[in-house]
C-alpha cells in the first residue's frame, strides 16, 4: 500500500510491556496507523538487546522486569502521565495479564494482550495439579473478573494470531460455508452464531497450521530455534494437552480428564501429558494431510465455549476445537531434542528473524469439519517474502500476530467502554478489515480428506469407521 490508513488517536501515554520479537514487530504498525504523543511512549523490558531501535526514534526505555511486587509502582505513573486516555500493550512473558488488566481498568486505560499470561513460576510448578496448569484455568480467572466487574474500560484479552485472529477466521469461514450450503445467515448474537454452526453440521474446528519457513543455516545442537517466542512455546508446550470437547465425541483417551464441576464453562478437557508431545492428524492446503501438535491455547476453549448451545459438560450442542500445529522444521527438531533431554530446555533459545530465513510461509487457518461438504480450511498463507515487503522487524509468523494486535487496538479505540472482551466477542468483520493488508493471500479450500485416509494397513488400528471425525481417529496413538 502506498499510503497506510490512520485509524485514530491515542490521546494518552502508550506503555508497551515486552520488546521481544512481537514488540519489535508491533512498533512500526503503531507508527503507521495511530497518531500519538511519542514523548509519552515508553517500552519496558528486562533486556536492552533492541534498545537501538527505540533510541533512534527517541522512545523511552525502562530496563526493568515487571513483577508481582512492583507492577503497580512501575506502571501507574507511566500509564497516567499527562492528559488523555492511555493504552497498555502487554506483549511480555512472566507477567500476570489479569493483574495488569485490572490495574489498567482501575486507571481508565485501554489494554490489550496476546495471551492470559501468569506470573513467573506458574508453568513449571511441580506441586500444582495438572488441572490448575491448564489454559482453561487461566481463562476462567479472566472470565470471573469479567463477571464480577462487567462493563467499564475496554481490555482485549488474547488478541494475537492464535488466540485472536483465528476466532475471526472461524466466523468468516462459517459464513462462507453457510452460503455454500445455501443457508441464509446473518448472526448477530452469540446464540445465533452457535445455532448457525450447529445447523451447518460442523462437528469441530482444528486451528490447523503449517510453518514452512526455513533458516539459511542448520540449527546447532543444544539450541531451541523457533519463529516466535521460544519461552512462550516451551511454556505452553509443557502444559497439558487441552481441547474444547464436542458433543459428537463418543470416546476419550484413558488419561483425559474434565475440569471439576462448578469451575467455569465446562467446555474443555485435558490430557495427562504435554501438548507439544501429543500428535494429531490434520490438514492444511499446502502439505495436505499432516501431523500437528495438540498444544493448549486459549482459543481451543473460547471457541468451543462460544459455539455452545446449553451449559455444562453435556450441552445440547458443542463443537470440538483444538490446535493442530506443525511448527517450522527447526522448531520440530528443537522439540524432539528438548523432550529427549527429559523436558530440559536447551542452553540457547533463539527466535529466527527475517534476515535468517531463506523462504517459506506460515499457513495458519481454521479447518471446519464434519459437515455436508466434509471439511473447509480458511486462513492466511503469508510468506516471508511478502512480510519483508510490507512490514519491518519480523518474520511471517510474527506479522500474523502483530497485525492482530493492531486490529484489536483499533477495535478498542472504537469501543472504549466494552469491558473485558475476548476476540470471539468482537466484530470479526471490522477486525479482519484492519488486518487483511498484512496477511498475504487469505483463502478458503474444501477438501475430501478425513483422518481415516492414508492410514497404513501394516498394523492393527483402533479406529471408528462410523464417523471419520471422532477424536479417536484424529489422535495419533
Amino acid at each position: 500500500m502506498s499510503e497506510w490508513p490512520v485509524y485514530g488517536e491515542i490521546t494518552g501515554p502508550i506503555v508497551m510491556i515486552g520488546f521481544g520479537s512481537i514488540g519489535r514487530g508491533t512498533l512500526p504498525l503503531l507508527e503507521r496507523h495511530f497518531t500519538y504523543d511519542q514523548s509519552r511512549m515508553v517500552v519496558i523490558d528486562p533486556s536492552d538487546a533492541d534498545r537501538a531501535l527505540l533510541n533512534e526514534r527517541g522512545i523511552r526505555f525502562e530496563q526493568v522486569a515487571i513483577t508481582r511486587q512492583n507492577y503497580r509502582d512501575v506502571l501507574t505513573p507511566l500509564l497516567t502521565e499527562g492528559e488523555g486516555q492511555g493504552f497498555c500493550v502487554n506483549l511480555s512473558v512472566d507477567t500476570s495479564s489479569l493483574d495488569i488488566m485490572k490495574l489498567t481498568r482501575e486507571l481508565g486505560v485501554l489494554y490489550i494482550d496476546t495471551v492470559v499470561e501468569p506470573w513467573i513460576g506458574f508453568y513449571f510448578d511441580e506441586d500444582a495439579d495438572p488441572a490448575s496448569r491448564t489454559n482453561y484455568f487461566l481463562r476462567e480467572t479472566v472470565r470471573a473478573e469479567k463477571r464480577a466487574n462487567p462493563g467499564g474500560t475496554t481490555a482485549v484479552s488474547c488478541c494475537g494470531a492464535n488466540p485472536g485472529m483465528v476466532s475471526w477466521f472461524v466466523k468468516q469461514a462459517l459464513l462462507n460455508l453457510a452460503a455454500d450450503l445455501g443457508k441464509a445467515a446473518n448472526p448477530q448474537t452469540r446464540d445465533e452464531w452457535a445455532a448457525l454452526m450447529r445447523d451447518c453440521g460442523v462437528k469441530g474446528v482444528h486451528i490447523a497450521e503449517r510453518d514452512t519457513q526455513r533458516a539459511k543455516n542448520p540449527k546447532p545442537l543444544d539450541a531451541f530455534w523457533n519463529t516466535w517466542s521460544v519461552e512462550g512455546f516451551i511454556s505452553e508446550g509443557l502444559q497439558p494437552a487441552e481441547m474444547g470437547w464436542g458433543t459428537h465425541e463418543t470416546w476419550q483417551p484413558d488419561n483425559m480428564r474434565a475440569q471439576a464441576d462448578g469451575t467455569g464453562c465446562q467446555a474443555a478437557r485435558f490430557m495427562l501429558q504435554p501438548g507439544a508431545n501429543t500428535r494429531v492428524r490434520t490438514w492444511c492446503p499446502t502439505p495436505g494431510a499432516q501431523y500437528g501438535y495438540l498444544v493448549t491455547h486459549n482459543e481451543s476453549v473460547s471457541i468451543a465455549d462460544y459455539f455452545t448451545i446449553g451449559e455444562g459438560l453435556d450441552p445440547e450442542y458443542r463443537l470440538t476445537c483444538h490446535y493442530a500445529y506443525h511448527p517450522a522444521n527447526d522448531a520440530v527438531l528443537s522439540l524432539h531434542e528438548m523432550f529427549g533431554r527429559e523436558g530440559v530446555p536447551q542452553s540457547t533459545l533463539h527466535v529466527l528473524d527475517e534476515n535468517e530465513i531463506v523462504d517459506g510461509i506460515d499457513e495458519l487457518g481454521v479447518l471446519l469439519y464434519g459437515h455436508a461438504k466434509n471439511a473447509y480450511w480458511y486462513g492466511s498463507q503469508l510468506s516471508i517474502e511478502e512480510t519483508r515487503r510490507i512490514a519491518p522487524y519480523q518474520n511471517a509468523t510474527g506479522l500474523q500476530v502483530t497485525s492482530a494486535v493492531l486490529a484489536g487496538m483499533v477495535w478498542a479505540l472504537e469501543n472504549p467502554e466494552a469491558g473485558i472482551v475476548e476476540t470471539d466477542e468482537m466484530d470479526h468483520a471490522r477486525c479482519l478489515e484492519v488486518q487483511m493488508p498484512y496477511l498475504g493471500p487469505v483463502r478458503g479450500y474444501y477438501t475430501d480428506w478425513t483422518p481415516l485416509d492414508g492410514r497404513p494397513k501394516l498394523f492393527p488400528d483402533d479406529i471408528d469407521t462410523t464417523d471419520p471425525w471422532q477424536f479417536r481417529n484424529i489422535l495419533v496413538r
